[in-house]
């Protein structure tokens, strides 16, 4: 088993956020995500299947839901679930550091 360490620092791509797979299992999905001054683009919405725990390592970033007036100010430490099919967008990320998530995805509950 080789440590891994969430801090490592990652290729810039000035294009795209990148992303890193840590563990992959049935109805799971744990990723890194490094942004750099990347944001969703304009008039673009995320709506993914899944449901998706985000935590904030390290950095600055805004989050934007469909529907919703107020931003969502992501600090280090601040968390959130984003509901199966909640639209959502990164509408900000720090240019002067990385941004460091852990984005969690599960399948939703079945009701």
């Amino acid at each position: 088993m080789k440590p891994v360490n969430l801090f490592t620092e990652a290729p810039f791509n000035p294009d795209k956020e990148f992303l890193e797979l840590l563990v992959e299992r049935p109805g799971l999905r744990l990723e890194r995500i490094v942004s750099h001054g990347h944001r969703t683009p304009e008039g673009q919405w995320y709506d993914q299947p899944e449901d998706e725990w985000v935590v904030l390592l390290s950095g600055h970033a805004t989050l934007t839901f469909d529907g919703n007036n107020e931003d969502v100010d992501m600090t280090p430490g601040t968390h959130v679930l984003v509901p199966a099919h909640t639209k959502h967008r990164v509408e900000w990320t720090e240019e002067t550091c990385e941004t460091v998530w852990l984005a969690l995805h599960v399948e939703p509950e079945k009701t």
